[in-house]
Formats: C-alpha cells, sequence, structure tokens
C-alpha cells in the first residue's frame, strides 16, 4: 500500500512521532535527540505526562474516584521510570505534589466528560521497519472503533498547534504495520475542547512517507560526512532547546517571544 523511498544505507536509525516532528520544526534539534541531547524538563510537560497515564488508566479501568485521585497519581507517577525522573530533575519533592496533582483533575475532569464509545486500545505502541534499519515509532494514545472504521486519537493537554504532520505520522504506521488506511485520525486538547479531525488519503501518506525518507536521509549524510551541525530554525520550540545557549537563531526567537 505504501511504497517508503529507499535511502541510503548507514547506522540503525530509529524515527519516532516526536523526532519526526522536531526535524520539521528544526533539524539541528532532532539532530541532538540522536545524540542524546534533551531539553530541560517544565511543569506543564510534567503535568501533560501524567494526565496521559491518567487518561489511559481511566479508559482501560474505568472512572477514578474524586478521593483515590491523588493516590492513583503517586502510583503513576511511581511506576512511570520517565516521570519519576522529571520529577527529580524539576526537584518536587513528594510532599509538594498537591498542586500538580490538582492541576491534573482538572484535566481528567474536562477528559471525563468525553463520549469514548467503540474504545478499544489505549497507548498502543508501533513500531515498523520499512525498509533495512530504519524503524519508525509512535505510540497511539487511544484507539476506537466505530461504524466508520478505526480511528486514532492522540490527546493533548494544552493548545492543538499544527497536529497535521503528527496525525499523518500516525497513519502512516498504521498503514505499514496494518497494511490499510485508518478512517480517521484526530487530535483532542482536554484542555480547551478543541478538535482537529481528518480522514487519510493514501496520496498525503504517501508523501509524508518521502518527508521522512528525506529526513534520514539528511541525517545520514551528515553523520558520515562527519558534520557537527545541522541547519538550525528558530521558533517557540527553542524555549526548552538543549542547544539554546549556543544557538544564534534560538536566543533570538526566545527574545522575541519574551518581547510579546
Amino acid at each position: 500500500m505504501i511504497q517508503f523511498p529507499s535511502v541510503p544505507p548507514g547506522d540503525r536509525i530509529v524515527v519516532s512521532a516526536s523526532a519526526f516532528m522536531a526535524f520539521q520544526r528544526c533539524p539541528e534539534n532532532s539532530n541532538a535527540r540522536f545524540r542524546g541531547e534533551y531539553g530541560p524538563p517544565s511543569r506543564p510537560s510534567f503535568i501533560g505526562g501524567l494526565a496521559h497515564r491518567v487518561f489511559a488508566r481511566h479508559l482501560q479501568t474505568g472512572s477514578i474516584d474524586d478521593g483515590a485521585f491523588d493516590q492513583v497519581c503517586r502510583e503513576e507517577i511511581g511506576s512511570a521510570p520517565g516521570l519519576n525522573l522529571r520529577m527529580g530533575e524539576l526537584g518536587i519533592k513528594p510532599s509538594q505534589l498537591e498542586s500538580l496533582v490538582a492541576e491534573t483533575k482538572m484535566l481528567y475532569d474536562r477528559f471525563r466528560r468525553f463520549p469514548l464509545d467503540g474504545f478499544v486500545g489505549a497507548e498502543v505502541e508501533i513500531e515498523v521497519e520499512p525498509v533495512s534499519d530504519v524503524v519508525l515509532r509512535g505510540r497511539v494514545d487511544a484507539i476506537f472503533d466505530d461504524e466508520a472504521g478505526t480511528r486514532l486519537v492522540d490527546w493533548k493537554t494544552g493548545m492543538l498547534g499544527g497536529v497535521d504532520d503528527q496525525l499523518t505520522f500516525y497513519a502512516l504506521l498504521w498503514a505499514l504495520d496494518r497494511n490499510e488506511l485508518p478512517a480517521g485520525v484526530e487530535a483532542v486538547s482536554v484542555k480547551t475542547g478543541e478538535r482537529d479531525r481528518a480522514t487519510p488519503q493514501l496520496a498525503d501518506i504517501q508523501e509524508l512517507a518521502g518527508r521522512v525518507a528525506e529526513m534520514v536521509t539528511a541525517l545520514r549524510s551528515a553523520w558520515a560526512a562527519g558534520e557537527e551541525s545541522m541547519e538550525r530554525t528558530g521558533g517557540p520550540w527553542c524555549t526548552y532547546c538543549p542547544l539554546l545557549d549556543g544557538c544564534t537563531e534560538g536566543r533570538a526567537a526566545t527574545s522575541l517571544l519574551a518581547a510579546n
């Protein structure tokens, strides 16, 4: 169904949805991820991560009672190494969780108003290897089956922003893994109620596969040539970029954002 373009040989590379989105914004930011360089944790990202764990628990085991919510949050933090690590990096002590849990509870209260008919899976990992040593990977927050077919849903805990490429990336994963197109892809902001819903088209998915191949080609070419840096593009994403201190484009972008 999807013909993944050929790419030059090189080291095995795993392209996640987030790495692909980062490359579309700023190639060097994505390149830094492959070097193991990540930006500093933030309070919103911690709350977002915890909220996603709570949403998944709701979908898998049912509604969480108000009186049990604090304990559920602590259990999820304890069982998720990523959340535990971010909590330590943010300097948050267990005794200081109250306000974070309260913010998460506000998101959860909005979340449980959404209709969940047709739910079949939460936090579904999809990994495919369309060509040798190129792995595409993503985690779909929720999968629903209804009369129209399979719908892939991504929960957002902030504003939606531009999500088309991310949703199409999930559709690409699904098509490569299942050899069929999902009936729909959707991003939902739990915070604002915004929705971005689309019916994936084969041509759009094939075009995005081409851009993923171009990303792999660019990265492997830079690595093979021993290039220390790739193109840098400034924007709102620079705020938490690990390269910010030494990046002219990033500092200009964050200064402009602060001025506005």
